[in-house]
């Protein structure tokens, strides 16, 4: 049962890990457009996005219903194949050096083999996602365990366990600017890692936003819509009305003279163009006006910044264990020495990341037989799941 309930959370990160291969630069963009077809990278994206949806509700459905169980395991199949398929593209890519130099017009046979075989993972994936009403399968509005992509709120719970030190840093950041007109300052980490999390317990400490008149979290996520995030911003005064200058003009007399602190989270979007558009009310404040971006993705920084941005990395082994340790109430429920021989082995696997530490602890909380735990440690998407992020987003 427990393999069964971890391998479907778990594919749902898997999904995210393969879509984030094509956010990574603009010279994979480029490689992946050219090698595979741009018309079929795109319907592999919306395949991948449309098939995530679905995961969490086939997750629970699938205990019941040995037909969901089967389409997950055909979707896991499907994405399997899509990623080898992608690490082929590139790793060709960096053997020949085309990275930085243009595709031939004519494939070789090699290469034709692997578009071909492309084509019929992603009709696989179109097909899988076409079963959802015929299988009752709904898009969750509960998300996964694992999805990077959960839109967040600016709550946080308690402490941030092995966070000292960038919590430390992220204040000092913020007192060296206080003399600036306005301060755009990014935290950039790979997903998972906590960017949210630092930004939440940053937002919710009263004594650090004494003398911030205005406060706002808004969640940005993919899809960078000026529009409905200034209208965020502003609040229920903004209407119904889509004319982004009258937007923009009733958020400069909403920031005018005073001091503000805006959360920006998951940001995706390193359009220049648009995010100079976008902050243009923004000169209105007074110094010390802040807004914070947190973003996976380090061009997006180099747009928004204007002071170098926080990098953060992944958590040591021992706070990692500390988190899974917290999130399944170790030792005081689950003491066993075996399972804590197993709960660490299952820490070396998340590489670092308090999401999935956090995420696979409250999974075992309620776990007392050792071979629960050994079904979580031994899951074959365990593994997969957890690969090095930081190649595929940060390189």
């Amino acid at each position: 049962m427990a393999g069964a309930l971890v391998g479907g959370a778990l594919l749902s990160g898997f999904i995210n890990v393969v879509f984030d291969r094509f956010i990574t630069t603009d010279a994979v963009n480029l490689i992946l457009g050219k090698k595979l077809g741009p018309e079929l990278v795109e319907r592999l994206k919306i395949s991948l996005l449309a098939a995530e949806a679905l995961v969490g509700d086939a997750e629970f459905k699938q205990l019941d219903n040995p037909s969901v169980r089967e389409w997950l395991n055909s979707l896991r199949d499907a994405v399997y194949v899509a990623d080898d398929l992608l690490d082929a593209v590139l790793t060709k890519a960096a053997t020949r050096k085309e990275v930085r130099s243009f595709w031939p017009i004519s494939f070789l046979d090699r290469d034709r083999k692997i578009v071909d075989k492309m084509e019929g993972v992603v009709r696989r994936i179109e097909f899988l996602v076409k079963q959802k009403d015929l299988l009752g399968l709904e898009k969750s509005s509960y998300r996964d365990f694992l999805s990077w992509r959960i839109p967040s709120t600016s709550l946080v719970e308690g402490n941030i366990l092995g966070r000292e030190k960038d919590q430390q840093e992220i204040i000092k950041i913020l007192n060296d600017n206080r003399e600036h007109q306005l301060s755009v300052i990014p935290i950039v980490g790979i997903g998972g890692v906590g960017k949210t999390t630092l930004a939440q317990w940053l937002y919710n400490n009263e004594k650090l936003m004494e003398g911030f008149q205005v406060k706002k979290w808004v969640c940005v996520s993919e899809d960078f819509n000026v529009i409905q995030v200034t209208k965020n911003i502003i609040g229920q005064t903004a209407g119904n009305t889509e004319d982004f200058n009258s937007l923009q003009l009733e958020l400069k007399e909403k920031l005018f003279e005073k001091k503000f602190f805006i959360v920006l989270d998951d940001v995706w979007s390193d359009d220049g163009d648009v995010w100079k558009k976008f902050r243009t009310p923004f000169q209105y404040g007074i110094k010390g006006s802040t807004i914070l971006v947190t973003t996976r993705v380090k061009e997006v920084a180099s747009v928004v910044q204007t002071c170098p941005p926080y990098i953060l990395s992944e958590l040591s082994e021992d706070c990692c264990w500390s988190v899974f340790a917290n999130n399944v109430c170790f030792p005081e429920s689950n003491g066993h020495p075996k399972l804590e021989e197993i709960g660490r082995k299952i820490v070396k696997k998340c590489k670092g990341l308090p999401l999935a530490a956090e995420t696979l602890g409250s999974l075992l909380r309620t776990k007392h037989d050792v071979k629960e735990w050994e079904a979580v440690l031994h899951c074959s998407l365990l593994e997969t799941s957890m690969v090095d992020l930081k190649s595929l987003v940060m390189q």
